[in-house]
């Protein structure tokens, strides 16, 4: 492995973990509202997953890449991030829109640690 995968992988894990964190971290608030850091979290992973994809044909030539699990990632961190966009400036989060961006979050982070 080459040191840019380690460090775009380790961007990648602890940018997934800041959009599950910061998202619990509003389970106990009444008026439920979006933290920005969800936003660039969620870029941020994004960032560090194309970095992974791009450079993964010269780091492991062998090893085949999962093009369906890497679309489906892929379509779920964009729908969490236009979500985000959305509600962003909202004065309030509603509680369905915050356990669909929870559920999407779970729901990636599933894909990527069993398939």
């Amino acid at each position: 492995m080459s040191i840019i995968n380690i460090i775009a992988y380790a961007i990648h894990v602890i940018s997934v973990i800041a959009i599950l964190s910061l998202l619990i971290l509003q389970w106990d608030k009444s008026p439920k509202k979006l933290n920005a850091g969800v936003l660039h979290a969620g870029i941020s992973a994004l960032i560090a997953g194309l970095v992974m994809v791009g450079i993964h044909d010269n780091i492991e030539p062998e090893e085949p890449l999962s093009n369906t699990k890497i679309g489906i990632k892929f379509l779920i961190l964009l729908t969490l991030l236009a979500i985000g966009y959305r509600n962003i400036k909202k004065p309030e989060l509603s509680k369905n829109v915050w356990m669909i961006m929870i559920g999407l979050t779970v729901t990636n982070i599933v894909i990527a640690s069993v398939l």
